[in-house]
């Protein structure tokens, strides 16, 4: 972490190598969404090009998102034990070339295949909060990874305003093949500047990694219990994702490959109990030390928020232009610009969520943002036919400026807990935002739409008491062992 960064950042100060690293950093995961939703803005070209139906282009979609879950796991890990520059890079071109061969698909099978394994660089978002905390004092960390977030994530409404133009350039029904190969360049491209450009922390800094890999540290026995419970949401997202491919309502799996998509996803829960009792069995013969210690009760309240906040992002953003549209008889045109009003706020959100936990303190900075969530929705809930469109729209872009700016505090906060163990911890956190997506959806799919609103405002209350119980402001200094013994305390207020 740099000790001599300024108590202000200043984004335009590029001779300071802090701010260089916040730029290229924020811009390969503006690259990854890009990459990432590359083909949400051409999926009519898509489907006429491969000739798919209607289900199997929502199969697409739920294919896009599935992988994702798991891989921010690992990733997190991976981000831990080799560093972030490392494995940015590899993500990036990793996914660039999935990008190609997804270009290159000529029937339903080969693009779900593809369409899966792309789902992998949706976890680039998790690397770069390790990067960011290596080289930002806590001071300003959050208002870093705001910037680093909101910037970032504006990569998806990007490739919705660049690749069909980029598709019709090239003309011809195989447009957007040229497109999304293109996008797939740009990040191999990308993914060899960073390894050349970056480094894991400032000159002289050490780079703290887990003691042991696998599966994430706890301190104490309650915390073990409590890490095992917090697994299990995550199988239960991607139980929920297979049920919806096969009776759930797609039906384009047959009933055997869905049963055994369950007893895989069994299979590897026990598969991550046992490597958590394998890291973490210490805790039940001796009491682990006080340096060491960290209360993982601080992980589950921010799992839950990045839940409420995320996960309603990514599930409103998927129906907000539909519910325009359908609510108010507006064309798909006016609709979907109305709409794209929502994605836009994380511009200037996530950065304003990151300054003002830096300002004013971590907890209660997201017990206000949590509740203007939960007031945004509950709002939204009162939308119908008769509501003055300007007022709906008004109100839209007011809750999404506190959904954003909670996913801003949430991660200026994720890197002040156990600085080793910060990209697992982030990894666990953005995983909840996906299951929090998978979850909402689920729900839109059985209610109306105000209700489904409601249900969003009703888990922003519960995150806004689970952080209110669990969340702490962080004091003093955080102390990390060095690996030859000595200890190094880093100030986290």
């Amino acid at each position: 972490m740099s000790t001599d960064a300024p108590a202000r950042l200043n984004p335009l100060a590029f001779n300071r190598p802090e701010i260089r690293v916040l730029h290229f950093t924020w811009i390969a995961f503006f690259i990854s969404f890009y990459v990432w939703f590359n083909h949400a803005p051409l999926l009519t070209m898509i489907q006429q090009s491969l000739g798919l139906s209607k289900q199997e282009l929502k199969t697409l979609l739920i294919l896009n998102v599935a992988l994702t879950i798991p891989a921010r796991i690992v990733i997190g890990m991976l981000v831990d034990k080799f560093g972030p520059r490392q494995v940015y890079s590899a993500l990036l071109i990793i996914g660039g070339a999935i990008s190609i061969a997804f270009a290159m698909s000529q029937d339903f099978v080969q693009a779900a295949i593809l369409r899966f394994l792309q789902g992998f660089i949706g976890a680039g978002f998790v690397i770069g909060i390790r990067m960011i905390s290596e080289w930002f004092p806590a001071k300003t960390v959050g208002l870093a990874e705001g910037i680093y977030g909101g910037w970032g994530n504006f990569g998806s409404a990007a490739a919705a305003m660049t690749l069909p133009s980029i598709a019709l350039f090239f003309g011809g029904e195989d447009g957007w093949r040229w497109a999304i190969a293109l996008s797939g360049v740009i990040a191999i491209l990308y993914g060899a500047f960073y390894f050349f450009t970056v480094s894991n922390t400032p000159k002289g800094s050490t780079y703290f990694k887990p003691k042991k890999t696998g599966a994430l540290e706890v301190t104490s026995p309650r915390d073990f219990w409590l890490l095992l419970v917090m697994k299990a949401p995550l199988v239960l997202a991607l139980a929920l994702l297979v049920w919806k491919l096969g009776q759930g309502g797609l039906h384009v799996i047959p009933s055997w490959l869905e049963y055994t998509g369950y007893g895989v996803l069994v299979a590897l829960y026990l598969w991550q109990a046992y490597h958590i009792w394998e890291i973490n069995h210490h805790v039940f013969e001796k009491e682990v030390p006080e340096l060491d210690r960290y209360d993982f009760r601080q992980v589950v309240a921010l799992d839950i928020a990045y839940f409420a906040t995320f996960g309603s992002e990514l599930a409103v953003v998927s129906m907000l232009p539909w519910f325009f549209a359908d609510t108010f008889g507006l064309s798909p045109v006016t609709a979907g610009l109305l709409a794209s009003g929502y994605a836009f706020m994380n511009l200037v959100a996530r950065p304003t969520g990151g300054l003002l936990s830096d300002k004013f303190g971590r907890r209660g900075t997201m017990m206000i943002l949590l509740a203007g969530l939960s007031l945004g929705y509950f709002g939204m809930a009162t939308i119908d036919s008769d509501t003055w469109l300007p007022l709906a729209v008004a109100l839209t872009m007011l809750c999404s400026f506190f959904v954003q700016s909670g996913e801003g505090a949430v991660f200026a906060m994720v890197p002040l807990i156990k600085r080793r163990l910060t990209g697992q911890i982030a990894g666990q956190v953005g995983a909840y935002g996906n299951v929090g997506a998978v979850t909402f959806l689920t729900v839109l799919s059985f209610v109306e739409p105000q209700v489904f609103f409601m249900v969003i405002g009703a888990a922003g209350l519960v995150a806004l008491a689970t952080t209110w119980l669990w969340l702490r402001d962080p004091k003093g200094h955080m102390a990390e062992v060095l690996p030859d013994g000595t200890v190094e305390l880093i100030k986290v207020e």
